[in-house]
């Protein structure tokens, strides 16, 4: 193990935000490795970077969603002589409509996603990032910091990624390893039409651009700070939401989500 070269494992990096941190983390001199279903995108962003004069990035098309997917990661990053020195687990998906609604089949898919395959690739590769004493993030969102009638799974999804990351950070420390969530409000990316939503995020509240969440996100873990939330709007909504109660909060999240469903 100690003969692999060192990489940056990023997770859903096929476009967004998981796109822009490869380009952000290979910018800043780091190898990284990129993994998610297409293989086309993939590519693409590979060559994007070689063309920098950066190291061409190891990619692997894989659905994490599915069992067997870590162990094949990690087969995969062995063979090819890598192991991970940072871990950015990104991928993710959302769905909007009511749980009793949605199918069953997608809303268990998302669980294993946004929860299971984060949890079983940050203890797959927990041994080797604390003995690099490297550094994790976690992609969370603003989600994670409110209840989510409309997309009730997905939100759910992301207060676990946040409460994991905040814990994991703490029973970490004194390692050398930091553990950092991001937690982004809305972006402009491909989210919101696989989700079901209305793209024009304007009409609704404030979206930032999927670079600049990038950047602040690779900023923060880089200072080792546990919980990044990109943008004064966002800020501000996540230090007002301890003060609201769920009886005013839920009807109003209910609605905007009822809004936000795309036709």
């Amino acid at each position: 193990m100690s003969a692999h070269r060192p990489v940056v494992l990023i997770t859903g990096a096929s476009g967004g935000i998981g796109a822009d941190l490869a380009r952000v983390f290979a910018r800043e001199g780091h190898d990284v490795a990129l993994v998610a279903r297409s293989a086309d995108k993939l590519e693409a962003l590979a060559s994007e970077i070689e063309a920098t004069g950066r190291t061409r990035p190891f990619v692997l098309a894989l659905d994490l969603a599915q069992p067997q997917a870590c162990e094949a990661l990690a087969m995969a990053l062995d063979e090819a002589g890598l192991t991970p020195a940072m871990l950015v687990n990104n991928a993710g998906f959302g769905l909007a409509g009511r749980a009793a609604m949605l199918e069953r089949a997608g809303q268990i898919e998302m669980i294993d996603l946004n929860i299971r395959a984060l949890t079983e690739l940050t203890l797959r590769f927990l041994p080797a990032i604390i003995a690099g004493q490297g550094r994790i993030m976690n992609v969370a969102s603003v989600a994670g910091f409110l209840p989510g009638p409309g997309m009730a799974v997905y939100y759910a999804s992301k207060a676990y990624v946040v409460s994991f990351s905040q814990a994991m950070s703490q029973e970490l420390e004194g390692s050398g390893v930091t553990v950092t969530a991001l937690c982004p409000g809305v972006t402009a990316t491909d989210f919101h039409a696989r989700a079901g939503l209305e793209t024009n995020l304007a009409k609704f509240m404030p979206a930032m651009s999927s670079h600049v969440v990038a950047e602040a996100g690779y900023a923060g873990m880089m200072k080792g700070r546990r919980l990044i939330v990109p943008g004064l709007f966002n800020k501000l909504a996540t230090g007002l939401l301890p003060f609201m109660p769920n009886g005013i909060l839920l009807p109003v999240m209910g609605k905007m989500q009822d809004r936000r469903k795309g036709s």
